[in-house]
């Protein structure tokens, strides 16, 4: 059972991430601001949810929220400055951009760099225990989906349509065939050093 909040005096934001551990794309994070009273039954950890409900939830989250606000985080840039500072970023990019300033951030793990002076609270697996994180999680997760579904018409090799840019078996071989491209994030140990310097630009 998700808890609705963690206080009862502050204005609160969940926070989580998606594609954290993925082979290829961006980052994304959510940033979620909810009514006191905001409760669905389906609402959980993304990765406790079907792709269909969760579709499903990020229609009536987008629709109820105080405020939302989604961010992402190149490959490029994952690259740069390593896939944990990224998602931080990607983090602080999407509590910019709410409309309603938070006074307390709740963020789902155990880490995370300050954003200013708001104060904030690690959870881990807070994504299964807390109503605004679970709600960014579902955000995070299927505005990222999206974005890969549309990576998957230029590059429909390595199957992102399915496997969203996660390392699977499929995924996987489309490597060892066809090489990395350009979405790849290059500072990940995805093939073996001799193979990762081949960059396929093209189909």
């Amino acid at each position: 059972m998700l808890q609705p909040f963690f206080q009862n005096t502050l204005i609160e934001a969940g926070c989580d991430e998606a594609g954290r551990g993925c082979y290829a794309g961006p980052v994304f994070a959510a940033a979620v601001i909810l009514p006191r009273d905001f409760a669905h039954p389906l609402l959980n950890d993304s990765k406790q949810v079907t792709e269909k409900n969760r579709n499903e939830l990020r229609m009536l989250i987008e629709s109820a929220a105080l405020s939302f606000a989604v961010a992402q985080v190149d490959h490029e840039e994952i690259d740069r400055i390593n896939i944990l500072k990224a998602s931080f970023k990607a983090m602080h990019l999407a509590i910019d951009q709410l409309k309603t300033r938070p006074q307390l951030l709740l963020i789902d793990g155990n880490r995370f760099i300050p954003y200013k002076k708001l104060p904030h609270h690690c959870i881990i697996k807070g994504d299964g225990k807390y109503t605004s994180i679970a709600a960014a999680s579902i955000l995070a997760k299927t505005h990222r989906d999206a974005y890969m579904q549309q990576l998957h018409a230029e590059f429909p090799q390595y199957d992102w349509e399915n496997n969203k840019g996660y390392g699977t078996a499929k995924h996987r071989a489309a490597i060892e065939k066809f090489g990395l491209c350009t979405y790849h994030r290059k500072s990940f140990s995805i093939v073996p050093v001799q193979q990762a310097l081949f960059t396929n630009k093209n189909t």
